[in-house]
């Protein structure tokens, strides 16, 4: 694999960065709703805006992206939408890592390219579910691949939530063959697993990582479809849910289980390890933890 995938590097990050505007742009007219249940006093909430860098070790540009953060909103209390396109050579114990897990010639050649983006939702009203999504293309001179999915992490659960989400995620993967939708859903079910708590941070969803069947065109419309399939899937389940009443005793059940998710990124999630390992924008990578939670 050489300099010649320069093209589709591209192509992968003009998507990520459009899916970005569809969503940012889409999250802000949720806010400008005038029905938004026990929060419809407060002001609309809009996306602040601040660009990224990553620097390698000995100082130079290695690429960066846009860090869009919105809090305090009448239906998000915290949402990030974050892109980036990064690259450089990796640290050994990355080269150690990507080894493992069977990237030929990473030690060898330890350069490497990374384009993607990367959401997660915390909402105002507790019964509104939590969310995550994220896709991306990395690329190395031995191998290049895709991965991402997406989650549904409520703290109230509601059994016709967690269906809808579900049948939208197999709808746009099933033109991609239907032994698609259960392989990924077995996936996200195995990585979003919290082994010291012995159960899983959400109710599930689809995850890929290493996806390489050879056709690049192949792999990229499939994770193009995965991110295509975020904002139906999604979407309405917020406008379902914002206009229900709750109280504080909702309230402190989200806190709690908001301590899941934290607990989940910082000790086991591979994005959030890769972000910090390779000096990305720390507060970029953090983005993901909620603005508040409480542990019993």
């Amino acid at each position: 694999m050489s300099d010649m995938m320069d093209t589709e590097k591209q192509r992968a990050s003009d998507w990520f960065r459009a899916l970005r505007d569809q969503i940012v742009e889409a999250f802000e007219a949720l806010e400008d709703s005038h029905d938004t249940g026990p929060f419809s006093e407060d002001a609309p909430g809009r996306f602040e805006v601040t660009q990224t860098k990553r620097h390698a070790d000995d100082g130079s540009d290695a690429g960066g992206g846009l860090m869009s953060v919105m809090r305090g909103g009448r239906v998000f209390e915290k949402v990030g939408v974050n892109v980036s396109t990064v690259y450089g050579t990796l640290g050994t114990p990355a080269q150690k890592a990507m080894a493992a897990r069977g990237v030929p010639g990473i030690e060898a050649d330890p350069r490497f390219w990374a384009s993607g983006i990367s959401l997660v939702a915390h909402m105002q009203n507790p019964q509104c579910p939590a969310v995550h999504m994220n896709t991306r293309m990395f690329w190395t001179p031995g191998a290049w691949w895709f991965g991402g999915g997406s989650d549904l992490n409520p703290c109230i659960e509601y059994d016709d939530d967690t269906a809808h989400f579900h049948a939208t995620q197999k709808t746009h993967l099933d033109p991609h063959g239907e032994d698609l939708y259960p392989e990924l859903k077995a996936w996200a079910d195995e990585y979003f697993y919290i082994p010291h708590r012995k159960r899983a941070r959400g109710v599930g969803g689809i995850f890929m990582d290493d996806r390489n069947t050879g056709d690049w065109e192949a792999d990229f419309a499939l994770t193009q479809d995965i991110g295509r399939a975020f904002l139906p899937a999604y979407l309405p389940l917020v406008e379902k849910r914002r206009v229900q009443p709750c109280d504080d005793a909702d309230k402190d059940v989200q806190l709690i289980h908001r301590g899941l998710y934290a607990e989940y990124n910082l000790v086991y999630d591979r994005g959030t390890k890769f972000g910090l390992a390779t000096g990305h924008d720390a507060n970029a990578v953090l983005m993901s933890l909620p603005p508040l939670a409480k542990w019993v």
